[in-house]
């Protein structure tokens, strides 16, 4: 049975749930229905718990941009069609490496450059 408890002042819902001998869980109707799961989600590790989060489709936020592009590259019917479709699936994947990049920055963890190291100093 679910409960719900407070945690930093906001109310949230919890259960324990069991792991099958082959690592598996079910995920609670209450909490499946609550953040709409569709038909996969994405599962990483942060501040040392599992986090499950629904794949968001995306929502055409670059369309506009990627078929003006195509566009301008003289691109037309299926030609357009088939080549959005192929650019549109590069941009989830795009975005997350720039996400991990970005987490990996915040960390200091990154390998990066300072200005001098790419412009030099003016005693140089």
């Amino acid at each position: 049975m679910s409960q719900t408890v407070q945690r930093g002042g906001n109310p949230m819902l919890k259960k324990r749930i069991s792991v099958s001998q082959k690592r598996q869980i079910t995920i609670p109707i209450e909490f499946f229905n609550q953040i709409g799961i569709a038909k996969e989600v994405d599962c990483y590790i942060q501040h040392n718990a599992i986090v499950i989060r629904p794949v968001l489709e995306s929502s055409g936020e670059f369309d506009e941009q990627i078929l003006a592009d195509l566009i301008s590259q003289g691109l037309s019917g299926n030609d357009l069609l088939a080549k959005f479709k192929e650019t549109r699936k590069k941009i989830r994947p795009a975005v997350e490496a720039l996400i991990a990049e970005a987490e990996l920055a915040a960390k200091d963890k990154n390998q990066h450059s300072s200005y001098e190291d790419v412009f030099g100093t003016e005693n140089r």
